[in-house]
């Protein structure tokens, strides 16, 4: 009888299976299934999220080679509604490892758009988030071996720079043109920000400070690929080459950006052709310059050490000029009040730099130990806050980690405090990101969704691979990976956040590269801003729910657009989770 019994249930279960797969086969994509659309690491907590108001009870996975289904789970209804007062049901796969590729599929309901398992998924997007650096280049013609599709004419040569009146000096006067090329264009427009640079290079040598062994084979294809020098930083150097320029020799202080008046129209970049200015020395601009070159002057020195010194003797020189201008802030429309013609593009205007301070001193004291910087470091306040390129004390503390051991002057209970802090709040966010419905940290506060709120999702993602970095504790690994789950689909908008990646994606942000040419795909691997309730923009939106306050639309600077910082943050994000997996590409 038992055997009898087993024998009618094996053969019920495989005609159901049939079935199933065919029933699933032929069912339409239902985007209310949201999930990672790139895939998952075989040992990574798989989970879809579904939005439904009827009940979901069965899921399937279904082998888009084979056409079977190889897994069959139950979902299981969340506590707590989307912002918006959606019902949420979860789908946990964790347990099903192996390598192929998938589809969801919910009987009467549709299926997922497809997904991998492969302990190599995020190999194409870690190089694509760092060559979309490369797409940035100003100054050089973009050739098809390096660029495809995409090659283009180089752009803005920036050898006939004029100084602005609010930059004029005795040796610099009004009007004086001066070479400044190289650099990458900061967003959507042209314009090159040594703000905005600055947490840019700084993020991008800081990942490559934490991982040297994952970049030492790491090809990106860029014309540089075949020196000696790894990939990451011989593309850092195109725009720490132009940052050197932004110096003024005479004295040290560092120009606050290069720019035209106004933005440049929706061209091509060879012909955006408006004169290009250098804007007023500003003390934010200065001290995050001489952070970054103590920072390269570390990292450069086993491959070039003639250009480490002149990265140090910059960060120096920068140093003495902010000290001797501690509070020249950039105050945009004071300045068109006195100068002309009025500079109306991005002011970068922060008005506290006590943060800016601690970076620099960090990085200088990291790289001399002179006790100078430290006096200003035992004075800081350590609480940990999320860097931005307003807020980028913590690049610093950072650092200060990362280099813990050449440096034991510092007292022990000072770093401790530091790293308890950094714990501290790595644990708060794992732990709002399994409350969360999307089962990340990201969006557990309604206040993430903020301009630019994919580089918060990055930034607490590096903040968790530093404490895992720090102690080990897979968590925290586990909760960054939730975060690139988040910006890779699995979401409110059901948008993979990253061009070229997934397959809903964006295909018309705000970035005059892609604009332009509207006849080619936007250029792979940028991470566009995400949703921004605050909709500066007036575009159309098709929600105000703080986090399904995003529109693919190019009009959207608000939620639509590229920016250095936050590709940095995004290539940090992807990067780190690679290079801690056992297997290096």
């Amino acid at each position: 009888m038992y055997i009898k019994s087993l024998l009618i249930f094996i053969i019920g279960s495989l005609w159901t299976g049939c079935a199933v797969s065919q029933n699933l086969a032929s069912l339409e994509v239902n985007e209310s299934i949201r999930l990672n659309q790139i895939g998952y690491l075989p040992e990574q907590h798989k989970v879809a999220i579904v939005l439904s108001e009827s009940p979901v009870t069965r899921f399937f996975i279904l082998d888009t080679t084979s056409d079977k289904v190889v897994f069959e789970g139950v979902s299981v209804k969340n506590q707590t509604k989307t912002l918006s007062g959606k019902t949420a049901w979860k789908l946990d796969f964790t347990a099903f490892t192996a390598e192929g590729k998938y589809e969801i599929g919910i009987p009467d309901f549709g299926k997922s758009h497809p997904f991998k398992i492969d302990d190599q998924v995020y190999s194409e997007l870690g190089k694509a988030s760092l060559k979309a650096f490369y797409f940035q280049r100003a100054s050089v013609d973009l050739p098809e071996e390096y660029a495809g599709i995409w090659a283009r004419k180089g752009g803005h040569p920036d050898n006939l720079v004029k100084i602005h009146p609010s930059a004029a000096s005795q040796s610099r006067p009004e009007g004086m043109t001066l070479s400044s090329a190289k650099g990458w264009y900061d967003a959507g427009d042209y314009n090159k920000y040594i703000v905005n640079g600055g947490i840019t290079v700084g993020t991008l040598l800081s990942l490559y400070e934490n991982y040297p062994k994952y970049f030492a084979e790491l090809n990106l294809t860029i014309p540089e690929s075949q020196n000696s020098i790894p990939d990451i930083l011989d593309e850092v150097l195109w725009n720490l080459d132009w940052m050197l320029t932004m110096q003024d020799p005479a004295d040290g202080g560092v120009y606050h950006k290069l720019t035209t008046a106004k933005f440049e129209g929706m061209v091509e970049p060879h012909l955006a052709v408006n004169q290009r200015y250098f804007v007023q020395k500003s003390t934010a601009a200065t001290l995050d310059f001489a952070a970054v070159m103590a920072q390269a002057y570390r990292i450069y020195k086993p491959f070039t050490p003639e250009n480490a010194e002149v990265y140090l003797k910059a960060a120096k020189k920068a140093w003495k000029w902010a000290s001797e201008n501690p509070e020249l802030y950039y105050r945009q429309n004071e300045m068109n009040e006195t100068f002309d013609p009025d500079v109306v593009t991005g002011a970068y205007g922060d008005q506290n730099l006590s943060d800016e301070w601690i970076w620099a001193a960090a990085e200088m004291y990291i790289s001399i130990q002179d006790l100078e910087y430290w006096e200003i470091l035992k004075e800081a306040d350590l609480k940990y806050q999320l860097p931005s390129w307003s807020q980028v004390k913590w690049l610093g503390f950072y650092s200060l980690i990362r280099n813990e051991k050449s440096i034991p002057q510092i007292p022990e209970a000072w770093m401790s405090t530091l790293k308890n802090n950094l714990i501290a709040m790595a644990d708060s966010y794992d732990l709002a990101g399994q409350k969360q419905v999307f089962l990340a940290p990201m969006g557990a506060d309604p206040k993430d969704f903020i301009w630019g709120s994919n580089a918060v999702a990055s930034n607490q993602g590096i903040l968790l691979l530093e404490a895992f970095k720090l102690s080990g504790k897979a968590e925290y690994l586990q909760s960054a990976k939730g975060n690139l789950d988040y910006i890779l689909g699995r979401n409110a908008t059901g948008f993979s956040y990253v061009t070229g990646f997934g397959n809903k994606t964006p295909m018309y942000p705000h970035h005059r590269l892609a604009t332009s040419r509207p006849d080619l795909p936007p250029l792979p691997g940028f991470m566009v801003g995400g949703p921004n309730p605050s909709q500066q923009d007036k575009c159309d939106y098709p929600s105000d729910f703080p986090d399904e306050s995003y529109t693919d639309l190019s009009c959207s600077y608000a939620s639509n657009e590229i920016a250095i910082n936050w590709s940095a943050a995004f290539a940090f994000l992807v990067n780190a989770i690679l290079a801690n997996q056992t297997k290096i590409p």
